[in-house]
């Protein structure tokens, strides 16, 4: 029922990463074609798929779907594994909020202000904006506030039960985690440091990583 997928994406973009990792945890394969949505001008391709230019894209039997929540909620419906949705009210429940702090709350501070400044605009040779790393770091308090009372509460990012919820949190920590100022951070939150460190070297992770993977 999984055959023939095809994802759009961009090596570097996080979300794309997301998708990668759901993809090997849910034992699924599928054509990779790289686009980049962060050109100067926008990307044709990427729009003929979606007016926002933006990545992942997700192609199944002339079936297009954009967005990764909702890419994760397909692929997890197609899989030929167990789900990865929980059927318990309360760790559903958990599981979409812990997706919802990190799109709405957690992407812009952990990656677009101090991973990107941090430390992809230097590897890149870029110039980065220290003061948008400080926002970064100042925004991000309340997040990683909020899911360390949820890692604490064990109804999710247990370290043990994987969701929907890890595999979309995992690579923006990731990320957050390789800025010094974000690891330093990250030692503050006891529970959600004992979750990184127990999904940190998953293979779905190590494999996905854009600087050192495959």
């Amino acid at each position: 029922m999984a055959e023939g997928l095809t994802l759009i994406g961009y090596r570097y973009s996080v979300y794309t990463r997301i998708v990668r990792v759901a993809l090997i945890e849910m034992g699924l394969e599928a054509t990779y074609h790289e686009l980049n949505p962060f050109s100067s001008a926008p990307n044709p391709k990427l729009l003929e798929y979606t007016p926002f230019g933006r990545v992942p894209v997700l192609q199944h039997d002339g079936f297009t779907l954009t967005e990764t929540s909702a890419i994760l909620r397909y692929l997890d419906a197609v899989g030929p594994g167990l789900s990865l949705v929980p059927t318990v009210p309360h760790q559903m429940a958990r599981m979409a909020q812990v997706i919802a702090i990190t799109d709405f709350y957690g992407y812009v501070p952990l990656v677009r202000q101090v991973f990107a400044n941090a430390v992809f605009a230097p590897m890149m040779e870029e110039p980065a904006d220290p003061i948008a790393v400080s926002d970064g770091l100042k925004a991000a308090l309340p997040v990683l506030q909020s899911l360390d009372m949820i890692a604490a509460e064990g109804h999710q990012l247990n370290g043990i039960d994987i969701s929907l919820a890890d595999l979309h949190l995992a690579p923006m920590i990731s990320y957050f985690a390789m800025a010094r100022q974000g690891a330093a951070m990250l030692d503050g939150f006891p529970a959600l440091q004992r979750w990184w460190q127990g999904v940190a070297d998953r293979p779905s992770l190590l494999q996905t990583d854009p600087f050192t993977g495959p």
